[in-house]
């Protein structure tokens, strides 16, 4: 089988040890760090009024120093307060121009925007098929405007206990096939799939070509290889399907973020060559 993905890593300028994000520092420092570790890119998370410094970036691309590969929104509703179905006209606009920003910031990057919880959720009393197609109004908007700048809106599929909305794999492929969503593509992540599927690799293969982003995370949300997961089972998933978008780690950098960088790496390889990937 061969190897059709790239390998990244999460990281922010500010993140505490008990949120998964596994490296802090500056971003630059951050790119190029990615790479050392043995990492072809860095998801970065940041708000949405980030300075970015885009001659610097392109000068560490250029010379194979590092690069970013997609931008995640979660701190526009964990910081911000805004979601696309918020409580508020004021939320609700805060989260499509706050999602706007974020996605002129990537098409200057050349790179994808990941959106999470910044969906938000359906509230008690609601009725759930008018909330979701009131979510699918604000994605096609969002998407529209993402397509126009050849980005890619990669929607993460989160667990039950964070959010009541595209729990699962199935959920989401049916929500993108009623409401045409084309721009939008599936992000998987492991550790929400240990919790809410069946099997993960059925859940990639359902995805097939719309998996647009996965995420990478053994059962306790620590790095893999240090849990139960069978990692070379999902990279096999992965080559069977023609992934060829980004396998990212996002866990929690216990013991330390060095390790974690590191142990992920070199589990990864190892499961390549379990699995006869090349």
């Amino acid at each position: 089988m061969k190897k059709t993905w790239k390998y990244a890593i999460s990281g922010a300028e500010h993140t505490p040890m008990t949120a998964p994000l596994v490296l802090e520092g500056s971003l630059y420092e951050l790119m190029e760090k990615a790479r050392t570790y043995g990492y072809d890119a860095l998801e970065f998370h940041t708000r949405e009024n980030y300075d970015f410094d885009l001659d610097r970036i392109a000068a560490l691309r250029e010379t194979g120093k590092g690069d970013i590969c997609t931008l995640a929104t979660g701190r526009l509703y964990t910081q911000g307060g805004c979601c696309l179905l918020g409580d508020t006209q004021q939320s609700v606009d805060g989260a499509m121009n706050g999602m706007q920003t974020y996605i002129d910031k990537a098409a200057a990057l050349g790179c994808d925007v990941v959106l999470g919880l910044a969906k938000g959720d359906v509230k008690p009393g609601e009725d759930r098929g008018e909330v979701m197609a009131r979510l699918a109004g604000r994605l096609q908007v969002l998407s529209d405007y993402a397509a126009q700048r050849k980005v890619r809106i990669l929607l993460e599929v989160i667990n039950h206990y964070e959010t009541n909305t595209l729990n699962t794999a199935e959920e989401i492929m049916t929500f993108f096939e009623q409401y045409g969503l084309s721009n939008c593509y599936v992000h998987l992540d492991t550790f929400h799939m240990g919790i809410e599927e069946f099997d993960p690799c059925a859940a990639i293969r359902r995805c097939g070509k719309r998996l647009g982003y996965l995420h990478i995370a053994d059962n306790s949300r620590r790095y893999p290889g240090s849990g139960q997961f069978d990692f070379a089972r999902i990279l096999s998933a992965l080559a069977e399907v023609g992934y060829d978008g980004y396998v990212s780690l996002e866990c929690f950098p216990e013991p330390d973020r060095d390790t974690t960088a590191r142990k992920t790496i070199e589990h990864l390889h190892d499961c390549e060559k379990r699995a006869g990937i090349q």
